[in-house]
């Protein structure tokens, strides 16, 4: 069975002041076989306290969400900004590092200024794959929406150019462009020979391209994504990656419902 994660980020969010301490007591009442954990932007003075915090947890820390701020500086290019972003990679993968994870989730654009000038973040990959690499860490870039065309076609270029490039599908991302069920279809076989490492699930209950549905992260069978069919498709192409639940477990007083991810993760194992 592929191993089921949970991402921190559902957990731990502004409701609860994101307090990193939280994931020590979440890994003794949920039944998920490790965790994703996901970087804030705003934990850049305190990462290293972060992230021996967490290494000194009875958690197991197996892939690490780089935070999303890095693609939007990349995306924006402004004066300081790549060079910023480089830093803040490699202060990403000191922590996953210390954290014991092995894989790295990114966001390769992002913002506002989203897929405008992709050509640029397209040749950026290679300087973060090489730094990803000297980490002994697996770069995975995730199928992060657009505001001008799609992340397939972007997955597709990235591919061409680099054909030992891994990804992160995000099944929440591909059916809020339209393209769940193209990125399943034959056309697209190539995705599951080898390039797709590891899988976000999250429901989307809009239709394509709304953003507002995007900004809620629902859970499974509370939306309209076909996960027995998306499963059954694992399943057919022999997928053996990880796979990490990012539907939103907290309560508006910032506690963590438990039992819903704990429902999640029983009816995903169901379909696993």
């Amino acid at each position: 069975m592929n191993k089921l994660l949970c991402s921190t980020g559902a957990l731990i969010t502004g409701r609860n002041n994101r307090n990193h301490m939280l994931l020590a007591k979440a890994g003794q009442q949920l039944t998920c076989e490790g965790y994703e954990f996901m970087m804030y932007q705003s934990w850049y003075e305190k990462w290293e306290q972060i992230a021996a915090d967490v290494a000194a947890m009875d958690v197991s820390v197996v892939t690490f969400h780089v935070d999303k701020g890095i693609g939007e500086l990349i995306s924006k290019n402004g004066e300081g900004e790549m060079e910023l972003a480089v830093e803040r990679f490699v202060i990403n993968c000191r922590m996953a590092c210390i954290m014991g994870a092995k894989l790295l989730v990114l966001h390769l654009w992002g913002g506002l200024a989203s897929d405008g000038n992709i050509a640029v973040n397209i040749e950026k990959y290679r300087e973060l794959r090489e730094i990803a690499d000297s980490f002994g860490l697996l770069l995975t870039v995730e199928d992060v929406p657009c505001n001008r065309e799609n992340p397939l076609k972007h997955m597709i270029a990235l591919h061409k150019l680099y054909p030992d490039i891994s990804f992160t599908f995000d099944v929440r991302f591909a059916a809020f462009h339209g393209l769940f069920e193209e990125c399943l279809s034959e056309n697209q076989a190539w995705l599951w020979q080898g390039p797709v490492k590891h899988i976000h699930i999250g429901d989307f209950a809009g239709e394509p391209m709304d953003w507002e549905s995007l900004r809620s992260c629902k859970h499974p069978r509370e939306g309209k994504i076909d996960f027995v069919k998306f499963f059954a498709h694992l399943k057919k192409v022999g997928y053996d990656g990880t796979v990490t639940v990012e539907s939103t477990a907290v309560a508006e007083d910032g506690s963590i419902l438990t039992d819903k991810l704990n429902d999640t993760f029983a009816y995903l194992r169901s379909l696993m």
